[in-house]
């Protein structure tokens, strides 16, 4: 094992016999990697920000008895719907406020009202949602470049010291370990993120799916006056 150790340390990059190019490129991965952990750090607190805004805008953004509104919408009790909705936001309330006011036009006007009060309701649930995506997809990239930079860094310490066995290993295990923990932070900063987008992008779903329940209702109930 020391022999090993002692080999790699023989082969650690050093400035001799590199090109121009490569002694500079070294010349920047010799620095320290702390401050991928401060990127890291940074990138965690902007996740959990984003997740407590979006947890906020999701709880105030739905209609606490949606089923309910939908049998009152498929029986005609359009007042009743109205009063349910009044003074609330979000894409439901929405779906439903806009489309009982378009109701003297006709059932087809309706489906199209609902249309594109989802469309343009959709985008503020979305809003955010792309960088935790991102976010959970990179960071353990970001945590792995700083691990390389800390073990160049490690190897090259090593070619440069002079002391023999214990105190090579000692050295070399030290670095490995210190460099390590950029792709453990890297991984803590994107699991987080990755099971929030998840979260957020099932109740999107969902929310989706009861708007679109409750202009089914509305538009069967015209429908079926029509008749």
């Amino acid at each position: 094992m020391q022999s090993s150790v002692f080999v790699l340390g023989q082969m650690a990059p050093g400035a001799e016999g590199l090109g121009w190019l490569s002694s500079k490129l070294l010349g920047v991965t010799l620095t320290s990697a702390e401050w991928v952990l401060w990127i890291l750090v940074v990138l965690s607190v902007l996740s959990i920000a984003i997740m407590l805004e979006r947890t906020v805008y999701f709880a105030r953004n739905r209609l606490p008895d949606s089923e309910g509104l939908a049998v009152r919408l498929a029986r005609g009790d359009f007042d009743a719907a109205r009063k349910a909705v009044e003074g609330r936001s979000g894409m439901e309330a929405a779906v439903v406020r806009e489309a009982l006011a378009s109701t003297p036009q006709g059932a087809d006007t309706v489906e199209q009202v609902i249309a594109s009060t989802m469309a343009r309701e959709r985008p503020q649930y979305e809003r955010f949602l792309s960088f935790l995506g991102t976010l959970g997809n990179n960071a353990p990239f970001i945590g792995l470049f700083g691990t390389v930079l800390g073990i160049i860094k490690a190897f090259n310490d090593l070619g440069k010291m002079g002391g023999k066995g214990a105190a090579i290993q000692q050295t070399v295990m030290a670095g490995i370990s210190e460099a390590l923990v950029a792709t453990a932070v890297g991984l803590a900063v994107a699991i987080p993120a990755v099971v929030a987008f998840n979260i957020f992008n099932r109740q999107l779903k969902t929310l989706t799916s009861r708007a679109n329940a409750l202009g089914h209702a509305l538009v069967g109930s015209l429908r079926a006056e029509a008749r």
